[in-house]
């Protein structure tokens, strides 16, 4: 980690880069491991990558469900220390195989822990990582499909420098990486947190004179958590819905968000699909798959937000690759519609709102930070007599998940109008034709200072300006403010023979995580129709 800045008057973790990384002292005592696939199917064999200064270590996989299902150990593994490329982050560590397992036809689908431990002077030293397991007979019982968002979790993994936020590439080292490899660790968070960690929205409304804060990454940096914990990783989102579906009464597959590309045929023999949490990061392969899953009848249940860039795949899908606010300048796909920008610049000319009825460029911070710090929390409902929220009790204005703070920490919506009391898409949103608005809440793309000098807030007019550039082609006064006002949504639309329900908040889940029980009968709601369609 860097030294903290001193006399800032802000927590060091909002002012600087760390990350995880092999260590350069060679007497430090360390493990680290990776797997080649992020997912596989019973029978396949899965290779171990381990880096360890130690001369024998432990690797241990359970099954991360209602409870931790400890499925396989292996004591006395042969340990050896790996170098690691400078630029790991981007293109991976290369590390050889130190173990291999072929996966036994009864493991049953769902995310496998991985804990590599080691004895050392100070005690057990331990680090995880998470495999994906694909079921071996998809589609049985009515099964709920989650898609896990492995596309973000690449797109916020710093391990070895670089991520698509921050890094140490360009001529300086200071820039972040728009090729992020998966051949590498994951940080510490992604897999395992403990109870009390905080989530990255607000867990109650500040005080007026309170100053800007940031829990999650103040915590963060004091504990040694990755800076993005909370923004991305099986421990903060998939894990808690497993968990909940579990409890429920529902059986649940999981599959790997690049199986929409590289294995799309996954999919076809589940009646629903399921999103949830921060799922910004796709590629056009992976929404043509959604796309015609929906057409030929499918159902999809994205309880997520935050959809936002077009990525693509590199080395048969070792690699993800995004260019953001510098695709315009330098993405080799510049000229074409696979430039890996937001999906709502005009050249790419397939908006988000299309796959899933939202966006978001029209959303996207509340709840967090500066940002709608002092907002409802949850889901303001205009439409209560939508099907989703039969048995909530809930009418026209009042807000579903207020208590459990599911508005946040960034969320999807559109451009829209109200007439006669009811919101409506604006006229320039191209969206599905029956499209319905059945909740509303306000967002900001700007953080209001409160007790603080604005300087030292988190967010830039970065995101303001990259909005302002994509939607109204030009960077003036007048539509930087245009971009910093924005929506989080929830909608509801049939296309072809198929439906979408989409909560367009990356923290619905810590509605299911708090037991939140009108947030859980909508979820059920939800869930029970699109099983029995």
């Amino acid at each position: 980690m860097p030294e903290i800045p001193a006399d800032t008057g802000v927590n060091p973790a909002v002012l600087s880069h760390y990350y995880e990384a092999p260590a350069t002292n060679s007497g430090d005592e360390e493990i680290w491991c990776y797997c080649d696939r992020p997912c596989y199917s019973p029978g396949d064999r899965v290779a171990f990558h381990v880096s360890t200064s130690a001369t024998s270590y432990s690797l241990e996989i359970a099954l991360d469900a209602a409870e931790l299902e400890v499925v396989f150990r292996r004591d006395n593994l042969p340990g050896r220390r790996h170098s690691t490329p400078a630029d790991a982050s981007v293109n991976g560590c290369d590390w050889p195989v130190s173990f291999e397992l072929r996966i036994p036809e009864n493991w049953r689908s769902g995310g496998y822990r991985v804990t590599c431990r080691i004895d050392t002077r100070a005690g057990v030293v331990e680090q995880h990582y998470l495999f994906l397991l694909r079921s071996n007979a998809p589609g049985r019982e009515q099964r709920l499909l989650l898609v896990s968002a492995t596309g973000t979790w690449c797109a916020y993994n710093n391990w070895g420098g670089s991520n698509h936020y921050e890094g140490i590439c360009g001529p300086h080292g200071n820039r972040f990486s728009p090729q992020l490899s998966l051949e590498r660790p994951l940080p510490r968070g992604f897999v395992v947190l403990p109870e009390d960690a905080p989530r990255a929205a607000l867990a109650a409304v500040p005080g007026v004179d309170e100053a800007v804060s940031y829990p999650h990454m103040e915590w963060a940096y004091a504990n040694g958590y990755c800076k993005k914990y909370a923004s991305a990783g099986w421990a903060s989102y998939e894990r808690h819905f497993v968990r909940w579906a579990a409890q429920a009464g529902y059986e649940v597959d999981i599959v790997s968000q690049y199986d929409l590309q590289l294995r799309p045929e996954v999919i076809a023999d589940y009646r629903c699909l399921v999103f949830i949490g921060h799922d910004e990061y796709w590629s056009w392969e992976m929404r043509d798959s959604i796309d015609t899953y929906v057409d030929a009848g499918g159902r999809v249940a994205r309880f997520a937000g935050n959809f936002m860039w077009q990525t693509r795949l590199e080395d048969d899908g070792r690699r993800q690759v995004c260019y953001k606010s510098r695709a315009q300048t330098d993405d080799p796909a510049r000229a074409s519609d696979r430039i890996t920008s937001s999906w709502e610049l005009p050249q790419i000319g397939r908006p988000g709102a299309m796959t899933f009825g939202l966006n978001a460029i029209r959303g996207v911070y509340a709840g967090w930070g500066g940002c709608v710090a002092f907002g409802a929390g949850g889901f303001p409902l205009y439409r209560p007599e939508h099907w989703a929220f039969a048995g909530t009790g809930l009418g026209y204005g009042d807000v579903l998940g207020a208590q459990s703070r599911i508005f946040a920490y960034e969320v999807d919506g559109l451009d829209y109008l109200i007439r006669d009391g009811l919101p409506y898409p604006a006229a320039n949103e191209q969206v599905p034709r029956d499209i319905e608005i059945l909740a509303l809440g306000l967002a900001s793309n700007q953080e209001v200072a409160r007790a603080v000098d604005p300087a030292t807030l988190f967010l830039g007019s970065e995101d303001c300006e990259l909005h302002a550039h994509i939607l109204y082609g030009e960077v003036t006064p007048r539509t930087v403010a245009l971009a910093g006002r924005g929506s989080g949504m929830i909608v509801s639309f049939t296309r072809g023979r198929g439906e979408v329900f989409h909560a367009g908040s990356v923290e619905w889940v810590a509605g299911l995580l708090r037991r939140d029980v009108q947030v859980e009968r909508v979820t059920r709601n939800v869930l029970n129709r699109f099983l029995s369609a």
